[in-house]
């Protein structure tokens, strides 16, 4: 880069857009629920709160209960979700051609981000099992900012590595992550593959959406490109 290019910085979310985790998600959620004799909604119901901060997707399914149990099911979550991870057996992959499309950004000297509802330790997990420790320069969760769609994350993400909304892509899977680029100024790219319909993906103010990877670099310079200098 030149001192006159910007510094353009590339924020994926993680579950539904880097990895598919939605089986664990649903797993651990009966499990919490299990824990305090209390039905857990169907898989769909599920799908609909990844994304959001814990305990907040854990209101928005038990909506009948009180706050306190809204806690102490989210803690138990966070054990469930602990306990799955530690087995011998357990799976969590990236989407294909994720690891390809993080190499070509390295390449072009994108910096690259996480804005995630994981937790920063189900986070390093992830990492590290897919072998991806330093790739992110910049890694933020709900344990340390407001959750999905507030913009926090992406602000103090684009503080941490000195990039502009203008040069700021926000990549996710979820309407909460539409949400919070277009709060934070970013642009926002919805994929198609994750957990939310690509409908809603639109009408919470994606600029584009791809089905594939392979297309992810050429969106974001398009995106880039009226800035570009």
């Amino acid at each position: 880069m030149t001192a006159s290019t910007p510094l353009r910085l590339l924020v994926l979310d993680v579950d539904g857009t880097l990895v598919d985790s939605i089986h664990n998600i649903v797993a651990a959620m009966e499990m919490a629920a299990g824990a305090h004799g209390i039905p857990c909604p169907p898989p769909a119901r599920c799908r609909r709160v990844v994304g959001l901060e814990l305990v907040e997707a854990v209101a928005t399914l038990f909506p009948e209960h009180e706050p306190d149990l809204h806690r102490a099911v989210a803690e138990s979550y966070k054990r469930a979700f602990q306990a799955l991870r530690a087995a011998p057996d357990h799976v969590e992959n990236l989407y294909p051609g994720a690891l390809e499309a993080l190499r070509a950004f390295d390449e072009a000297g994108v910096l690259l981000g996480i804005a995630t509802g994981k937790s920063r330790r189900g986070v390093a997990s992830m990492l590290a099992r897919h072998g991806l420790e330093g790739r992110f320069l910049t890694i933020q969760t709900a344990d340390d900012n407001p959750g999905k769609p507030h913009p926090g994350m992406l602000l103090r993400a684009m503080a941490e590595v000195g990039a502009a909304p203008s040069d700021t892509v926000m990549v996710g899977d979820t309407s909460y992550d539409m949400a919070m680029a277009r709060a934070a100024g970013c642009h926002a790219v919805g994929v198609s593959w994750g957990y939310h319909p690509v409908a809603e993906l639109h009408q919470a103010g994606a600029h584009t959406v791809i089905d594939g990877y392979d297309l992810l670099l050429q969106a974001a310079h398009g995106l880039w490109q009226p800035t570009a200098e």
